[in-house]
């Protein structure tokens, strides 16, 4: 008897085949996973009438006004025996509004409009859904597709508000087009602010924007915007799934910062957690219907033990509307540009990667015990918004390295665009806290910066946010420490320590920005050196916001030696903006010399050239091209404004010798100091820019 899979046929599979010839021997895992995909979409065509309508779950459930101003109410609570709505329209009386119950588990109520024909609900009032559980049980809950929560100074609870404003924000500005390089940086709106508070939507969209747009990032990716009820969890355990986080303003606002994003040029992709969601109760998915299934799996398969969590049930038609509908809400209504999916690896396998190490063996990538409900959601997912959305961005935060999971999913592939090269910054603190200088080794270094699957597009970083967190530090913390609260006016000589970290930052940034991936990511504030760490407020650290912000007046204040870095950032960016190396193909590296400590690579026809010794500089340095002409210095990481030495003239013309050097069919000899990075480009390429 043929297997299921036999009768499947994947469009594009034999491009991932050309590409990796080593996955024909799991071809039946794609085949079924594809026919799980397959099977899902004529079902929902069957249905629904096809995933555009059913993905649209933000405009049926929750609350809807209709043009007369009646309020329909309806919510998925298959394990009730009964729902009701209260509130302050009706006096919070827990009886007087019943929802009538509808096929597969859905409740439903409609209120006419007051008779001033005004809705019956006002806008900004409080509301809340009274679950009677079949056990005799009565629970107030919030609405999964709560549009707005908030909670007062003096409750642990959140409370659901209605919102419907009467002058709702208009998006001015189209989106932009997807970047072809994209530089993104990674941002908490909560913690823009030097100021030891929460900082406000508001405060982003007129102080953090301009500088973003400044330093040549074309992309912001938020973090912790789905409202989370424990602010500390840094977005990570979300209760409202519809709702933007009140803490930082109104829905309106983060309308308006994405809106004057758009106007800079900037696209902007929101942290979406869909591997998980918080185990409260009162002010989150978990029983709502009182029952410990509804949005999750039941019993054990329902709760991740290392994030005390609940899993969701992606095998259920409703979780899937929700899920969907949820990527739509946030691209329709707020015009989000795309998505970073925290927690894929927690999604892909049953056992979540708690205490699985990955060796890269193909095996670990299939088989059962990879979780194909979530793969087939992912790829759902990643087809709908890619079908509907021309330039959506989707990205995978995943450690495991599953093959094809940024390939299309007419390849059979997982259909993201990019995923987090996470492997980069864990070897820069390994090799920062382990090693001396003398002992780094450049074969590693570049091992590490280029070790990545062929075609699947890369987001190559130094450090993230997960580098900042309490209990690590910044990378430039981890250089230059406690030297960095006395030593870094440039008022006063540099001190070795000084000097070493703040020549190492730049050039660590550069080389992972050049050969580490087709994308690169700064978390907010790294890029000028942020010092010490990132611990938000709790009761271990007395309710203190001291480490929960960026402080912007460090960068602003001309004698300290932030700006420095904050200017080698920018440049850095601007350069890679006129040449464009993200989008070009890898880097060929030509050097990499452990004695002399070099590392030299061309990427996009530009030449880059590192000398990490920290102490040797090298006169008529032989260096491979391959185009010849005359080549010019274009980013000099030790010019004085970036607070280097100063030590080459960028005056100075480099003529290529038909002499044949490392793989290249020419080469030129270059003065390389000690501790330095240095790019140059081709005069016949910079006509073309």
């Amino acid at each position: 008897m043929a297997d299921a899979e036999d009768n499947v046929s994947i469009p594009e599979f034999n491009n991932l085949l050309q590409m990796d010839p080593y996955l024909k021997a799991y071809e039946k895992d794609f085949k079924r996973r594809f026919g799980l995909l397959q099977k899902q979409l004529h079902l929902l065509e069957e249905a629904e009438g096809g995933f555009d309508r059913f993905t649209q779950g933000y405009t049926s459930f929750g609350v809807q006004r209709q043009p007369d101003n009646t309020l329909i109410f309806k919510e998925w609570a298959p394990a009730a025996e009964a729902l009701f709505l209260t509130g302050d329209f009706n006096g919070w009386d827990k009886f007087s509004h019943p929802y009538v119950q509808r096929d597969f588990g859905k409740w439903q109520l409609s209120l006419p409009p007051k008779e001033d024909n005004t809705p019956a609900v006002d806008h900004g009032s409080k509301l809340k859904v009274v679950v009677h559980t079949k056990d005799g049980e009565r629970h107030y809950r919030i609405s999964p597709w709560a549009k707005y929560v908030t909670k007062s100074e003096k409750s642990v609870i959140y409370d659901w508000v209605h919102w419907d404003p009467p002058q709702p924000y208009r998006h001015k500005h189209p989106r932009p087009r997807k970047p072809r390089s994209l530089r993104i940086y990674e941002c908490h709106v909560g913690i823009a602010s030097p100021e030891g508070k929460i900082a406000s939507y508001s405060n982003f969209t007129a102080n953090v924007l301009p500088r973003i747009k400044d330093l040549g990032y074309n992309c912001i990716q938020l973090m912790a915007i789905m409202e989370h009820a424990y602010y500390a969890s840094f977005g990570y355990q979300i209760t409202s799934f519809f709702a933007a986080s009140s803490r930082y303003g109104t829905p309106e606002e983060l309308k308006e910062l994405i809106d004057v994003a758009h106007s800079l040029g900037i696209i902007v992709l929101l942290d979406v957690v869909h591997s998980h969601a918080s185990k409260n109760t009162e002010d989150g998915l978990n029983k709502f219907d009182g029952s410990d299934a509804g949005y999750f799996h039941a019993g054990e398969r329902g709760v991740n033990k290392l994030w005390d969590s609940r899993l969701f049930n992606y095998s259920s038609w409703e979780v899937l509307r929700f899920l969907l509908s949820n990527l739509r809400w946030w691209m329709d209504e707020y015009k989000f540009d795309g998505f970073r999916f925290d927690g894929v690896t927690s999604m892909l396998y049953h056992h979540h990667g708690i205490g699985v190490g990955f060796s890269g063996d193909y095996s670990e990538y299939f088989g059962l015990h990879v979780d194909e409900d979530s793969l087939v959601y992912l790829m759902l997912a990643n087809y709908m918004l890619h079908s509907l959305y021309e330039d959506c961005i989707t990205i995978a935060e995943d450690v495991s390295g599953m093959p094809a999971l940024c390939r299309p999913v007419t390849e059979g592939g997982s259909g993201f665009d990019y995923r987090l090269a996470m492997a980069i910054p864990d070897k820069w603190i390994q090799i920062i806290k382990e090693k001396k200088d003398e002992e780094w080794d450049m074969g590693n270094i570049v091992y590490t910066l280029t070790n990545r699957r062929y075609s699947e597009k890369c987001i190559a970083y130094a450090e993230s946010h997960d580098q900042a967190l309490v209990g690590d530090k910044t990378l430039a913390f981890w250089l230059m420490d406690k030297e960095m609260y006395t030593n870094m006016s440039s008022f006063t000589p540099m001190t070795p320590v000084i000097d070493r970290g703040i020549q190492l930052h730049k050039m660590i940034r550069l080389i992972t920005h050049v050969m580490g991936g087709e994308a690169y990511l700064n978390f907010i504030g790294n890029e000028f050196g942020h010092p010490e760490w990132l611990d938000f407020p709790r009761v271990g650290n007395n309710e203190s916001y001291h480490y929960a912000r960026r402080q912007f007046n460090l960068v602003d204040t001309d004698h300290l030696r932030y700006h420095q870095l904050y200017a080698f950032d920018r440049d850095m960016n601007r350069t890679e903006d006129k040449y464009g190396w993200l989008a070009a193909p890898p880097a060929f590296v030509s050097e990499q010399h452990e004695g002399d400590k070099v590392i030299i690579c061309e990427r996009a026809h530009v030449l880059f050239i590192f000398n990490f010794h920290p102490t040797t500089s090298y006169q008529d340095y032989r260096v491979g091209v391959e185009m010849p002409g005359k080549y010019r210095i274009k980013l000099d990481s030790d010019d004085k404004m970036y607070g280097g030495h100063g030590r080459l003239d960028h005056n100075t013309e480099f003529f290529t010798e038909p002499t044949p050097h490392k793989g290249r069919e020419h080469s030129v000899r270059v003065y390389i100091p000690a501790r330095a990075a240095i790019v140059l480009a081709n005069e016949e390429i910079d006509y073309l820019y």
